[in-house]
């Protein structure tokens, strides 16, 4: 008996749905986190890439519990003296909530060079509709 160890020739990516309407941010992107990791699979390799393709809609519907559209932050820095910049969660819910999915995604990713080609395979969408129907996702329900 060997043990099995997952690799680029022998891994099947699936293709899967996660609604986002009406749950928390970040109980959302947990699940996708797990799902582009491949955690969800019995043949998971931690040094491997074996995640799946993750289709999050509805990305504007999702909802932020407690105080944090007011006291959370997203900010970025130029580099330069007086060069940050903040804006808070509510305006970037309004005008982006993508990027606010895909910032608490990439935040429960490890920080190696895994996660780099992880996140390429996340598609996040504003509404309901999605371009990759050809693929035939699945819903992923177990949430």
């Amino acid at each position: 008996m060997s043990t099995f160890m997952a690799n680029k020739g022998n891994i099947e990516r699936k293709w899967y749905i996660l609604d986002a309407a009406g749950k928390p941010l970040g109980k959302t992107a947990t699940v996708a986190a797990t799902l582009l990791r491949g955690k969800h699979k019995p043949e998971y390799t931690p040094h491997a890439d074996c995640g799946d393709f993750v289709i999050v809609i509805n990305a504007e519907k999702a909802v932020l519990t407690g105080k944090k559209l007011d006291q959370k932050y997203y900010r970025t820095h130029s580099g330069y003296v007086g060069g940050l910049k903040e804006t808070k969660y509510r305006k970037l819910m309004q005008d982006k909530p993508e990027l606010a999915m895909k910032l608490a995604v990439r935040g429960m990713m490890p920080r190696n060079i895994i996660t780099k080609d992880s996140l390429t395979r996340l598609k996040i969408f504003r509404g309901p509709e999605h371009i990759h129907a050809a693929q035939k996702p699945e819903l992923w329900a177990a949430e």
